[in-house]
């Protein structure tokens, strides 16, 4: 049986806090073994023979087996695979700009952003070269259609001259939000003496619009958005790994840890697979005990920008046909004053599910004795923030167990590549998962195309 570093603790889900009894998630053990097959299998060989019936498509699959194709590759191409690429593009990148803007919206841009919130510094544009290794500031822009947050940016990129290019992300190019703010950065850089070719490195599909605009700024560099994958589950893909590799993130650690999670599901028997009895949980809650509201209560600042990655993965994927619970994000303990007194007291359709790590970063800080003691902290005086945050968890946990409101926690050993690619894949495989139980697609995004066509009608814009 094959570990990896993420462990789940389900007892703040069943008796006596809920009715979710353990004889009901072992019910779900014969469907959830077919699934493994599905996920871990089938789907992947419909994608390769196109055996794909009407209601599979999308059949967006191939994300499973893409960290162990890419390593694999990479381990018998170096130069050449897509993982040398990138590795090699990085290189360049950080040896000719201090600051890089990836242009992206949804999941071609969140993945990153988590990676970069996760297992950077929070203050990582704000520290000098040598301590960044080198490595170029990294900002965010084509995610929405803030007029004051694009002038700023423009106006602080003037501060680089012209050591600053773009990574733009976007399957087809006609994402309007990232394709407008393109627009306005290459008109920033004809501005410039330095050419656009070498500036601009398109991360997208192999025809489309942004295809076709590559090669009339004669890009040097480009990337595949590969087939197969869709955008919220392209984090292991050049999506994520360029600009993971452009801040010197170990990305082939993030892919080992992908291809950990992929392991861990398929050795481990069904009754012990953390996957799979986090989809039994988490659906049971849903369907027999209307926890229609799941709150992913992160207790660290670095995994904010991973529970907004989770936000969209759960809700493009199961809201569909008037299923699937509602994601939302709440960061600890700064929202226990804010969300706290709602989570405990309020309508009892959530289900909290903590996602904690187990060793925190830096040397532990020790709240020190004072001789006025005005705040009356001495009596906690040598204790670590740490052993501050474990007494929060385990109290919020214990307020909300004993008024009959379920959790389930989810514990990192640490965060660092590894672990951060074992939680991204078990969280899309997962996913996947949970879907597939409760008889939807997980794939695809219809309902999300109706503002787009939409807005495109209102400004009289040709699809």
């Amino acid at each position: 049986m094959s570990s990896i570093g993420i462990s789940l603790n389900k007892t703040g889900c069943l008796s006596p806090v809920s009715t979710l009894t353990q004889d009901e998630i072992t019910g779900l053990h014969e469907s959830l073994s077919e699934i493994r097959d599905q996920i871990t299998v089938t789907d992947l060989n419909k994608l390769v023979s196109g055996d794909i019936s009407d209601h599979q498509r999308p059949l967006d699959a191939a994300f499973y087996s893409m960290p162990t194709r890419l390593l694999s590759e990479f381990e018998t191409g170096i130069e050449t695979s897509e993982i040398g690429r990138i590795l090699n593009e990085a290189k360049r990148i950080q040896a000719s700009f201090d600051a890089v803007v990836v242009l992206g919206i949804g999941g071609s841009y969140m993945g990153a952003r988590a990676l970069l919130q996760g297992l950077r510094s929070p203050y990582y544009n704000e520290l000098d070269a040598e301590k960044r290794s080198g490595c170029p500031k990294i900002y965010f822009a084509g995610n929405n259609l803030d007029n004051s947050a694009l002038s700023d940016l423009l106006c602080h990129l003037d501060s680089f001259e012209d050591r600053w290019c773009t990574i733009v992300i976007s399957k087809s190019g006609g994402t309007l939000e990232t394709a407008a703010a393109l627009r306005v950065i290459v008109e920033r850089m004809r501005d410039s003496a330095a050419g656009i070719g070498g500036r601009v490195i398109p991360v997208t599909g192999g025809s489309g619009k942004l295809q076709e605009l590559a090669d009339q700024l004669g890009c040097d560099m480009r990337f595949p958005v590969p087939d197969g994958v869709g955008g919220r589950f392209s984090v292991f893909s050049a999506v994520g790994l360029l600009p993971a590799a452009v801040i010197g993130l170990d990305i082939l650690e993030l892919l080992r840890g992908a291809a950990d999670a992929n392991q861990c599901f398929e050795e481990t028997a069904v009754a012990q697979n953390p996957v799979l009895e986090f989809v039994a949980v988490e659906s049971l809650m849903e369907q027999l005990l209307g926890c229609t509201i799941r709150v992913t209560s992160v207790w660290s600042d670095s995994l904010e920008s991973t529970g907004f990655w989770y936000d969209q993965l759960l809700a493009e994927s199961l809201g569909k046909r008037e299923l699937g619970a509602t994601p939302i994000t709440a960061v600890n303990t700064r929202d226990l004053h804010s969300r706290s007194q709602q989570h405990q007291q309020g309508r009892r359709d959530k289900l909290v599910v903590n996602l904690t790590i187990g060793q925190s970063g830096g040397d532990a800080i020790v709240i020190p004795e004072c001789e006025n003691d005005q705040d009356q902290l001495n009596q906690v005086a040598g204790t670590t923030y740490p052993e501050l945050l474990r007494a929060a968890i385990d109290g919020t946990n214990r307020a909300l167990n004993d008024v009959n409101r379920p959790t389930i926690d989810l514990n990192m050993q640490q965060l660092d590549e590894r672990h951060m690619g074992q939680l991204l894949q078990f969280l899309m495989i997962a996913t996947v998962a949970e879907g597939k139980l409760l008889g939807i697609n997980p794939y695809g995004q219809p309902g999300v195309e109706a503002y787009k066509q939409n807005m495109k009608s209102i400004l009289d814009i040709d699809s």
